[in-house]
């Protein structure tokens, strides 16, 4: 549920932190009792927990089609991320796997760990796929084709330039916005998305992704992923593994904040996005990840941390924000916020500093015009800091009674 010392340091996660534990364990008793709808479920739940969760408060024939749309592409990302696969037979797998979803006992023997178990089992995936709408299965089937595609151009070609930088993030995550839009319409929910605000909201989570995740794609083995563009990143260093050695700190800083810098153009779109869905379950399953993303740049721009270890939200943040997420107007303050934290840390030194102030501040005129910034709890109130001491004593209160119930049961077991 996070740990004792992150708790004390900030109580008001605690209760977040017990709502999402609950939610958690409710989502796994509504696993489908069909062993491949059981599959699926179960292993959405293990590839990403959080999402796992969001997933489940969809209408249940959106919620599958959703389901297996993710772990379609989880699979396809995994055949992408496997090193270990030679060229020459990773790139017809990636060609053809649209068409591998229709055929019952198709799997592939990649990845590790949860991973390689979908793979491995993934007849299950395709079984459930075939009891999907007909609106749904074309859907699916077109995003898959098209980043299987597009995913095999960029396993022969490398990420020089920042257009080559958006195109591979559209193949990658830009789809998977077009795809959940015409999900989204399907279902009869929504009206169907601009593709360019669709695409940005793939590509502003891709690119925190892609940021966050330096140290570990550089160091993949036995070959580095390298998705940093050669245009900015070359402005710093020879090689982009360079970034990670201490004597390159400075430069290492300033080409993260460039990055950070780039992501940042997509944000309105993401807003503009947001704020046109009209069905609730729809709306959060959308902005949970866009403000765990903002949020995300907000912890790494400025950060050597991004090139020493792993720099992530706590999961007392995340659970907070899942709580507080439920209307337009918590985005806008959630956005507000973090672009806000973001903008604390700018060095008026760094050279992309003008260009990063420009785009925050537009972003934040954005969450001030709406006019709802009034009508939220601010995830960086210095006020609340004032009760630490009260919540920490009630925490404890409420750990001793959990803990005195716990015992009073055990003790009339025995």
């Amino acid at each position: 549920m996070g740990s004792l010392g992150a708790i004390l340091k900030n109580p008001d996660d605690f209760y977040p932190l017990l709502k999402l534990k609950m939610a958690a364990r409710h989502a796994e008793k509504q696993i489908p009792p069909e062993p491949h709808w059981a599959f699926c479920y179960s292993m959405l739940h293990k590839v990403s927990r959080s999402f796992g969760l969001v997933i489940q408060q969809l209408g249940t024939e959106l919620r599958d089609a959703v389901c297996i749309f993710y772990l379609v592409l989880r699979a396809l990302d995994t055949v992408e991320d496997d090193t270990s696969i030679a060229t020459e037979v990773k790139v017809p797998i990636l060609m053809a796997f649209h068409r591998h979803i229709y055929e019952h006992d198709w799997h592939f023997a990649c990845g590790t760990k949860e991973y390689k178990v979908l793979m491995d089992q993934f007849h299950h995936v395709n079984t459930a796929f075939l009891e999907l709408g007909k609106g749904y299965q074309e859907a699916i089937e077109d995003i898959t084709m098209r980043m299987g595609a597009g995913m095999a151009k960029f396993i022969r070609k490398e990420v020089e330039t920042i257009e080559d930088y958006d195109e591979y993030c559209h193949y990658v995550a830009g789809l998977v916005g077009l795809g959940l839009s015409k999900l989204f319409h399907a279902s009869g929910a929504e009206k169907l998305a601009l593709d360019s605000l669709s695409n940005s909201m793939g590509l502003f989570l891709q690119k925190a992704n892609i940021i966050r995740d330096y140290l570990e794609d550089i160091n993949e083995i036995p070959k580095s992923r390298m998705f940093w563009p050669r245009q900015i990143w070359s402005k710093y260093v020879n090689k982009l593994e360079d970034l990670k050695y201490e004597e390159n700190s400075v430069k290492a800083v300033q080409c993260l904040n460039d990055m950070v810098t780039n992501a940042l153009i997509h944000v309105e779109d993401c807003l503009k996005y947001m704020s046109d869905l009209r069905d609730p379950a729809n709306f959060r399953f959308c902005a949970i990840p866009q403000i765990m993303a903002i949020g995300t740049l907000a912890l790494c721009y400025n950060n050597i941390e991004v090139f020493r270890g792993v720099v992530k939200m706590r999961r007392g943040l995340t659970a907070k924000i899942i709580d507080r997420t439920k209307t337009m107007s918590d985005v806008y303050g959630a956005f507000f916020d973090f672009s806000s934290m973001l903008k604390s840390k700018v060095d008026k030194s760094d050279p992309n500093a003008p260009i990063t102030l420009s785009r925050l501040e537009a972003i934040e005129k954005t969450c001030r015009d709406s006019g709802t910034l009034a009508k939220r709890k601010s995830y960086i109130i210095k006020s609340e800091a004032r009760n630490n001491s009260a919540l920490v004593a009630v925490l404890f209160i409420i750990l001793a009674i959990l803990f005195a119930y716990l015992f009073a049961n055990r003790s009339q077991n025995l």
